[in-house]
């Protein structure tokens, strides 16, 4: 019996090609799976493509896909995932009001420490001219205030100065040694201040209160710079006649008081240097901290 011929069939490497093309198929659905898409680019790309093509229709943002893999959007029923790019985005957004509310504690911390530095340094200062002028201040021949920057040292007439002369006495001298002492470890520039009353004066040596109480506070400053230690250029002297009265010069009483001298302390000039130092070690501190952060959130390198 003779064998049948078998007639024209499939070429054999259409087979193998058919095996190929399947596992290309394979290999780029596979690739796709793991791929991801960046929004704010898909956004970019489909814009520009609509005006190259003349589409019209406009795409919402909500049906753009936000960082996630187009097979898993459409067929996984979990969760997506964002994309790297999204996370950092996201850290970097919320890290701002952190490093805003950061500042501002930091600030407040500092306000809390230059204040309570120059309450401690006033009131040790105070402690310090109290201790050496205890005498003079129950006497009432001497006066001690103060604010925040300012020390005031008010030095009555009585005692101090006879009247009508810029000559101290012997006891004023002595007192002006113990204040030397004390304001030749304080910081800052001293004022001295002469004022007088409203009773005009017209001497050889003093033509009006103008030069009084100018006189006045110059011996003042010069005897205090008698004590080595206190550079002369923190002496400001500083003469007001009866321009600043202390009260109305409409009796005896009223117009002892008018006539004084003032030794005024001022500390703004380190109080500011203290806190401008704080501030400056507070940016550092800030700065280092900044640096940490986006250390952190940065995206490591790729493979």
């Amino acid at each position: 019996m003779e064998e049948e011929e078998s007639g024209p069939g499939i070429p054999a490497w259409v087979m193998t090609f058919a095996d190929l093309m399947s596992l290309l198929m394979c290999f780029f659905v596979l690739l796709l799976s793991f791929s991801e898409i960046d929004a704010q680019k898909f956004k970019q790309i489909a814009g520009e493509m609509a005006k190259a093509f003349g589409v019209q229709r406009e795409i919402p943002a909500l049906e753009i896909p936000m960082g996630t893999s187009p097979i898993f959007d459409k067929f996984s029923p979990g969760k997506p995932e964002p994309t790297p790019v999204d996370s950092v985005r996201q850290q970097t957004t919320e890290q701002a009001p952190q490093l805003d509310t950061l500042r501002e504690e930091l600030e407040g911390k500092l306000k809390e420490q230059v204040s309570k530095t120059t309450e401690d340094q006033v009131e040790t200062s105070i402690d310090a001219l109290r201790e050496v002028l205890d005498n003079e201040l129950k006497q009432g021949r001497m006066q001690l205030e103060h604010d925040r920057k300012r020390i005031v040292i008010r030095v009555e007439e009585k005692g101090s100065f006879p009247s009508g002369s810029a000559d101290m006495t012997p006891d004023f001298q002595d007192m002006l040694d113990k204040i030397a002492d004390v304001v030749s470890r304080l910081p800052g520039e001293v004022t001295i201040e002469g004022h007088t009353d409203n009773i005009p004066i017209k001497t050889n040596r003093f033509h009006s209160n103008w030069d009084l109480s100018a006189a006045r506070a110059s011996s003042v400053a010069n005897a205090l710079l008698l004590n080595d230690t206190i550079e002369p250029e923190r002496i400001r002297v500083q003469g007001y006649a009866e321009t600043r009265p202390r009260a109305d010069n409409d009796s005896p009483e009223n117009r002892a008081l008018n006539r004084r001298v003032e030794i005024i302390l001022d500390l703004s000039g380190s109080i500011d240097e203290y806190e401008a130092e704080l501030r400056r070690l507070m940016e550092e501190d800030l700065g280092e901290l900044i640096q940490e952060l986006e250390l952190q959130d940065s995206p490591p390198p790729a493979q």
